[in-house]
């Protein structure tokens, strides 16, 4: 039975705001989830650890995965509506919370952007690297790559829903026909040539001390099933698709990282792994240089390109229609607010993350020329902007049960409220880990490498700084400079007083 109640959570579409066409059904919403969540372009970065990795990924899957899954099931039935995570917060814990966990939300795409598309560039460089010799060597036609990039993802979300979900679905099936890929692949290439990393039962015993590096990766790479409720209100019947394809592409989504990491070490040695360059040189090993294998390599390393782009197509499309519900209850920028007048998409923010990512791109270029250093650089800022929400959304589940405690909840964690406790304290103590290894990786046998952590902490705190003057301003606005020279405002009549007559 719903709750009799209404809240602003589910309050119809005011007359200013009508509301949203729901062109997003069970199919479109999985597909997002998985291109959302299956990052093909950071396979490698967990791959490094080495054997190990299948033990850490198993961990994860297990102790952040799940709980990370039912907790925002719940959520997603509770309050569904448009804009999810700032909903979510903002009833848990007010509004100012709210703000500044959608701008946290919304920022990191744009710093998260530059790395992915650096990435792209050198893929491609290095795909395509017999067939440029034309053109000019160096960082900076990548870096120019990258800044076109960017500025097509900002076009790609302005085109109409029903369109640009179709961009996105795309991707999310040329990723999981590259996991398969990569996957079967490795198994044959072992059975072929012997593997090229021992895999044994030791790789199902996790060890710190080589993992510490790359575990916060992992984490990274587990983390969207929110991001469909941001659109919650172009979402057919939302309470109850979008808890099916949270469970259904995180099942997905679980045996293709494993399945994917487990490949890649039958196929490529650890000695010739790197961040950029580690995938491309996976399908050369499992394909062969030469015939079909080389017509392979280019089909999946093109394909590989393209999910590179509908990641960050799919996080600006979510994480933008927070900030717009967030601008449109006046605590962001109004200009982020701004929507296309007829097809409701957020230009005003997707713009801001293209001026964003193009700033840092060109920025970072200048003082970085090592390529995995530019990429991980980016990446390891970005995400520690990106942990910061799920600090304030997974306790929000908690809250709320105490704060709104008949709200009908279509799907409740089941166990009680400790059981909520516990899972919403645990996926904390994960994600404070993250930020933790990726702003110190080093910890806690040797001290920082501050040529490393100390640009990665300005990036941070200067992000975080930004924001709270941003948000200092937005609650306590300038007076318009007439009522400033205007004076004091004349004091409130007496109560009773007779006004006196017109002449």
């Amino acid at each position: 039975m719903a709750s009799q109640s209404t809240t602003a959570a589910q309050a119809p579409a005011s007359a200013d705001r009508p509301e949203r066409r729901r062109v997003m059904g069970l199919l479109d919403i999985t597909l997002f989830t998985v291109s959302a969540m299956l990052v093909v372009e950071t396979l490698t970065a967990s791959a490094e650890i080495g054997p190990k990795t299948i033990a850490w990924w198993l961990l994860a899957i297990v102790f952040f995965l799940v709980p990370y899954a039912l907790i925002t099931a719940e959520l997603a039935t509770t309050y569904p509506t448009q804009g999810g995570i700032y909903v979510w917060v903002k009833q848990a814990l007010g509004s100012r919370w709210a703000a500044r966990t959608t701008y946290w939300y919304w920022v990191n795409v744009a710093l998260w952007m530059p790395s992915v598309f650096v990435l792209f560039a050198g893929v491609f460089f290095q795909l395509f690297d017999s067939h440029l010799s034309a053109w000019p060597a160096g960082k900076w036609p990548q870096v120019i790559m990258a800044v076109a990039l960017v500025w097509l993802v900002v076009g790609v979300g302005v085109m109409r829903l029903e369109i640009g979900k179709w961009v996105n679905n795309l991707g999310a099936i040329l990723k999981v026909i590259i996991i398969f890929s990569l996957g079967i692949g490795g198994i044959v290439f072992a059975v072929r040539h012997g593997a090229a990393n021992t895999i044994n039962g030791s790789s199902f015993i996790p060890f710190f001390g080589v993992a510490k590096t790359f575990l916060p990766v992992i984490v990274f790479l587990l983390l969207g099933f929110e991001l469909i409720s941001s659109m919650a209100g172009e979402v057919k019947d939302p309470e109850k698709r979008i808890p099916r394809a949270i469970f259904t592409s995180g099942a997905v989504i679980a045996f293709l990282y494993l399945f994917a990491s487990i490949g890649i070490l039958l196929a490529l040695s650890l000695t010739k792994l790197s961040l950029v360059e580690g995938l491309v040189e996976t399908f050369k090993a499992i394909f062969g240089h030469k015939g079909l294998g080389e017509v392979a390599v280019y089909g999946l390393g093109i394909a590989a390109l393209y999910t590179y782009f509908t990641n960050m197509t799919t996080w600006t499309m979510g994480a933008n229609r927070s900030a717009v519900e967030a601008a449109a209850e006046g605590e962001l920028p109004k200009i982020l607010g701004r929507e296309h007048p007829t097809r409701r998409t957020p230009v005003g923010a997707l713009v801001g993350t293209g001026l964003i990512s193009t700033l840092v791109l060109l920025v970072t270029a200048i003082f970085i020329n090592k390529q995995d250093n530019l990429f991980f650089a980016i990446f390891a800022a970005s995400s520690v902007i990106f942990l910061l929400p799920y600090l304030l959304m997974y306790p929000a589940v908690a809250i709320l049960r105490y704060k709104d405690p008949e709200r009908h909840r279509p799907f409740r964690i089941p166990g009680g409220n400790a059981v909520v406790i516990a899972m919403a304290s645990i996926t904390c103590v994960v994600i404070l880990a993250g930020v933790l290894l990726f702003l110190w990786p080093e910890i806690p046998h040797a001290p920082a490498e501050w040529s490393y952590t100390g640009p990665l902490l300005g990036i941070v705190g200067l992000t975080l700084v930004a924001g709270e003057v941003m948000l200092w301003r937005m609650s306590h606005p300038r007076k318009p400079r007439a009522l400033q020279d205007a004076g004091p405002a004349a004091p409130p009549p007496i109560s009773g007083a007779t006004a006196p007559a017109p002449r």
